[in-house]
C-alpha cells in the first residue's frame, strides 16, 4: 500500500525538502502541500491523505487547531498526524498530543527517522514510546496551575481489568511487559488495550497515557506499581 503524505508547513523550502525525500521511496506519495492549517484540513480531506506532517506554528489556523479539526472529523478517522517542531515548549507538544497527534519530530530529524516515523504511524502505532510520552506529560502536569482536563468519571465505562491495563500503559509498559505482569498472553493484552482505546475514543497509546494523567488515574511523580 502506498502511503499518501500531506505536507503542512508555511515554509516552502522545507516542504520542497520533505517532498524530495518522500518521492525518493516507492511506498510513499506526496498527497499535497498546505501553507496553513486551514489548507491542511481541506487538503487532507480532498486528497485522501493517510499521514499529515503538521507544523505547529502556521498562519491563519495553527497546526494544533488543524489537528483538532482533522481528528474530530468523522470522515477523517484514519488520518494520522506527526507534529513538526523547532524549539517548541513541552506545553505545546502536549497540546498537540491532546489534539490527536500520534507523536512529534524536530524539523532537523534524520531522513530515515522521518520515513520510519511515517510508516510507523500509518501502521497504527504511536510515534512516541510509551515511556517518553509518560515522561513528557508528567513533566508538564507536575507544573503548578495545571488542572485535570477530564473528570475521573470519564473512566466509568471501563472494567476493572481495563483500568488496570490503562494504568500499566501509562506507566510505560509494552504489550509484552503487560502480559508478563498480568500473566496473560501478549495477544490478550493487546485485545484489552484495543478495547480500552475504543471505549475512551483514543487514537493510540499516546492518547491513553494522556487520558490516564488527565483523569487523575496516574499522578505526576508517582509511578504505577
Amino acid at each position: 500500500m502506498t502511503i499518501r503524505v500531506l505536507l503542512a508547513d508555511d515554509q516552502a523550502l522545507l516542504r520542497a525538502t520533505f517532498r524530495l525525500l518522500i518521492d525518493s521511496v516507492p511506498d510513499m506519495d506526496v498527497a499535497g502541500e498546505a501553507a496553513n492549517g486551514r489548507e491542511a484540513v481541506a487538503l487532507t480531506r480532498s486528497e485522501r491523505a493517510d499521514v499529515v506532517l503538521m507544523d505547529i506554528r502556521m498562519p491563519v489556523v495553527d497546526g494544533i487547531q488543524a489537528t483538532r479539526d482533522i481528528t474530530a472529523a468523522d470522515d477523517l478517522g484514519g488520518v494520522k498526524i506527526i507534529m513538526l517542531t523547532t524549539f517548541e515548549t513541552d506545553e505545546l507538544i502536549v497540546d498537540a498530543l491532546r489534539a490527536g497527534a500520534s507523536g512529534y519530530l524536530g524539523k532537523g530529524v534524520e531522513p530515515q527517522v522521518l520515513l520510519d516515523a511515517i510508516r510507523s504511524v500509518a501502521a497504527g502505532d504511536s510515534l512516541l514510546s510509551p515511556t517518553a510520552t509518560r515522561a513528557l506529560i508528567a513533566r508538564v502536569l507536575a507544573q503548578p496551575g495545571i488542572a485535570l482536563a477530564r473528570a475521573p468519571a470519564a473512566l466509568a465505562g471501563l472494567t476493572p481489568r481495563e483500568r488496570e491495563i490503562l494504568t500499566l500503559v501509562a506507566s510505560g509498559l509494552s504489550n509484552d511487559d503487560i502480559a508478563e505482569r498480568l500473566v496473560i498472553s501478549t495477544a490478550t493484552a493487546k485485545t484489552h488495550i484495543n478495547r480500552t482505546m475504543m471505549k475512551l475514543n483514543a487514537r493510540d497509546r499516546a492518547q491513553l497515557v494522556i487520558i490516564a494523567y488527565e483523569t487523575g488515574l496516574i499522578t505526576p511523580g508517582r509511578k504505577p506499581g
